[in-house]
């Protein structure tokens, strides 16, 4: 059925609008994005926007849903009895999905999940959840913990500041201030990469609290 809201585009739709603005905030960071721009880039006016989104709030809410919207699409519903391995692979899409798009970062560690989308969308992980014998308090703990966990650690890995992107401190531009004497384990580790190797640390801490939150139940 063809959009008929007064002031929307042909071909636009609340989908496109909230890429844009993912791909808007990775190319110029979170400070410089406004409602005008966003619609410079879409080629529309800023009042247009308003037929997607009621305000720059829900813009920015959007954006977190749109990010967990991609982390869970393609994810099938737990197996009944086995739900570690789909929250494994929710936790691997989520920061896959936060890697693609760092700009949002800074949002997705302070903005609330609650679109009338997300809300779908969490009633229907959580319903999957019980039914492989997940008890609900323990289901909203587990998937809470792991999408907390996954933000915090990939905004280390790949967040910026807002405003100051490009100026985070980095231990490989200190190498040669670190005398070796004083320094022993930091020099050794920038030499070796030991300990600095991202996926693998990710990887390995999701097993364990997954194991951890399994073993509950034993």
């Amino acid at each position: 059925m063809a959009d008929r809201r007064v002031g929307a585009k042909a071909g636009l739709s609340r989908e496109l609008v909230f890429d844009a603005a993912l791909d808007y905030l990775d190319r110029h960071g979170l400070p410089a994005l406004s409602m005008r721009k966003l619609g410079a880039a879409l080629g529309v006016e800023a009042m247009t926007l308003y037929n997607y989104v009621p305000n720059k709030d829900a813009l920015l809410d959007g954006l977190v849903d749109r990010v967990m919207e991609i982390a869970f699409s393609g994810l099938p519903d737990p197996v009944s009895g086995d739900w570690v391995p789909w929250i494994r692979e929710f936790a691997h899409k989520l920061r896959a999905a936060l890697l693609a798009h760092p700009g949002v970062l800074p949002l997705a560690g302070t903005r609330p999940v609650n679109s009338p989308e997300a809300l779908r969308t969490s009633e229907r992980w959580l319903a999957a959840m019980r039914a492989a014998g997940v008890p609900l308090g323990r289901a909203m703990d587990v998937v809470n913990v792991i999408a907390t966990f996954t933000i915090g650690h990939t905004l280390a890995e790949a967040g910026q500041t807002p405003g100051h992107e490009g100026s985070e401190p980095n231990l490989d531009e200190r190498a040669d201030e670190l005398d070796p004497a004083e320094f022993p384990n930091l020099t050794e580790i920038i030499a070796t990469r030991a300990g600095l190797d991202f996926d693998h640390r990710f990887t390995e801490a999701i097993d364990i609290l997954l194991a951890g939150y399994a073993a509950l139940d034993q």
